[in-house]
């Protein structure tokens, strides 16, 4: 699947999520909820965002998210591959630095699309 057909899902969940809008993982959640997408922060170290619940994990959330955007080092995001084969969710986003090889490798012995590009980018290409 590719960036643009990705695009058009509309759940989504942002792992790697943060209060700091400096950051890339408050930016993606921010504009991503703003260009209409019902988008869940996901991250153990908060319990809010602008006021939205902020979720410990995939397995956390009321429902499945078609796409999982990655925000967080590749060492985490194995994990948070392991996480979305479990709960059958096939569409990940890896944004710039959160790649790795064994990271990609699980997400194909797994199953799981691995879209490698950045949200924001996409998201201002689409306007």
């Amino acid at each position: 699947m590719t960036p643009k057909e990705l695009m058009k899902k509309k759940v989504w969940a942002v792992v790697g999520a943060t209060i700091d809008k400096e950051k890339y993982g408050y930016k993606i959640y921010k504009e991503l909820k703003e260009a209409g997408y019902k988008v869940y922060p996901i991250s153990p170290k908060y319990e809010e965002i602008d006021g939205d619940k902020v979720y410990k994990s995939l397995s956390d959330l009321p429902e499945k998210p078609e796409v999982v955007d990655f925000v967080v080092n590749p060492k985490i995001g194995i994990g948070v591959v392991e996480e979305c084969a479990k709960l059958g969710i096939k569409n990940i986003w890896l944004q710039p630095g959160t790649v790795s090889e064994d990271l990609l490798n699980l997400a194909k012995e797994k199953g799981i699309n691995a879209v490698e590009a950045c949200v924001l980018v996409a998201l201002r290409t689409m306007i």
